[in-house]
């Protein structure tokens, strides 16, 4: 452990299971195969019928089968979105070992991201409303829509009632999530589930999501989403996430001894200034900030997980923030989510898990259909698998509205 200021000793956080549910892999394992062979979920969206819409790509969980999972009663009250979170997090906390019902309840909790809530089931609500009547709109509407929903659902599932809350940071929060997991940990919490699964493939959503006008209009699949390329115009939406067990460290090796995926080394947040305020924007600094925390030095990163915005000004300010830190192509840097499709509150902790499946299996996965990054732009982008010694990885995250976050996770064999 290392030393605090006071003298005292700082608990560490590590991850010990992963839950995946994403476009292009249900189950974690899924998942990260179709990562290494380049596959991606990126297609029409068979959601709805997206023909009279501007943007008709999206990146959805096909073979997702709630009833297969979950017990009949929660299907009512349940959004798409919850029903997916809740899988994850029963998956990860498999993957763990973890039996809760052996851990005291309150020294468990739940932190997730979101970035909208249950509008699925918001707009089916609604559209009873319209149509047939407030009789006719059901009970769990009062809940089922509500961006806390995650959270509360688990935990009450798992019987988790130790410190829970749910962060709203748009595409950052997943690394917001788990580093107030960290926090958690501690200060004293045993286990936190954490991370963020999100879902807004449905017309209500997806209104909401072309309302920022950063939305890809490609009808093909292979040019529709391309960050750090000249050929950028847009992001494609997707659907899912990942959640993450986050332990402290002592406790995780007092119930069994195997290793953990890695350790939460570093966090840091930063604020873009407002637009036409003439300062740039903060990335870099929440770089360093999260390099700092880790008590690591850019030398250390041996691979940069990139936001990937798929717009040319900000694809450019990440690029422009990463070569500042780490110089030209200075550090592999690369984009998985350019097979899923960016997943709001679920991007960033996909991005996490992707991470830390590569510090255990010591490979970088690629950066689809974007052959090279643009001039200028100085990025050792990685466009094919390419084996690494990792021992940390750096993960980027930016929300609507001028949310920035940087995480560093370590392997266990990286301690310093």
């Amino acid at each position: 452990m290392s030393g605090a200021a006071d003298g005292a000793t700082v608990r560490r956080a590590v991850v010990t299971g992963l839950g995946v549910t994403a476009p292009n892999g249900l189950g974690t394992g899924e998942y990260w195969k179709a990562t290494l062979r380049g596959e991606s979920g990126i297609g029409p969206l068979t959601r709805f019928d997206a023909s009279g819409y501007p943007s008709r790509l999206g990146g959805e969980v096909s073979g997702f089968e709630a009833a297969e999972h979950l017990r009949s009663r929660l299907m009512p009250q349940t959004d798409h979105m919850t029903r997916m979170a809740l899988v994850a997090a029963d998956w990860a906390l498999a993957d763990a070992g973890v039996e809760t019902d052996r851990l005291e309840e309150y020294s468990m909790g739940v932190v997730t991201a979101a970035s909208s809530g249950g509008f699925e089931f918001g707009q089916r609500e609604l559209e009873k409303l319209w149509s047939k009547g407030s009789r006719y709109v059901s009970s769990y509407q009062s809940f089922a829509w509500f961006y806390a929903v995650n959270t509360g659902q688990i935990s009450i599932r798992h019987g988790m009632r130790g410190p829970s809350g749910v962060l709203v940071t748009d595409q950052a929060g997943g690394l917001d999530a788990v580093a107030q997991a960290r926090r958690q940990v501690r200060a004293g919490v045993e286990l936190v589930v954490s991370g963020g699964v999100d879902a807004g493939l449905c017309p209500w959503g997806w209104a909401a999501q072309l309302s920022t006008g950063r939305m890809s209009t490609r009808d093909d699949p292979a040019s529709a989403y391309l960050p750090f390329s000249a050929a950028a115009n847009g992001y494609v939406a997707g659907e899912g996430g990942a959640i993450l067990i986050v332990e402290d460290e002592a406790a995780a090796a007092r119930r069994r001894p195997d290793a953990p995926y890695g350790e939460i080394a570093g966090y840091g947040a930063t604020f873009d200034p407002r637009p036409g305020a003439g300062r740039p924007p903060r990335l870099r600094e929440a770089v360093r900030l999260a390099l700092a925390d880790a008590e690591a030095a850019p030398a250390d990163v041996d691979v940069v997980f990139a936001d990937a915005a798929g717009l040319p000004e900000p694809d450019r300010a990440e690029a422009d923030a990463i070569r500042a830190v780490f110089g030209a192509r200075g550090v592999p840097v690369t984009a998985p989510k350019t097979m899923t499709g960016r997943l709001y509150s679920g991007g960033a902790a996909l991005d996490l898990a992707a991470a830390l499946l590569a510090l255990r299996d010591g490979v970088i996965p690629p950066t689809v259909n974007v052959p090279e990054p643009a001039p200028g732009y100085a990025l050792d982008l990685v466009t094919e698998v390419r084996p690494a010694r990792l021992r940390t990885a750096l993960v980027l995250a930016r929300g609507h509205g001028g949310f920035n976050s940087a995480m560093v996770v370590r392997a266990p064999s990286a301690r310093r």
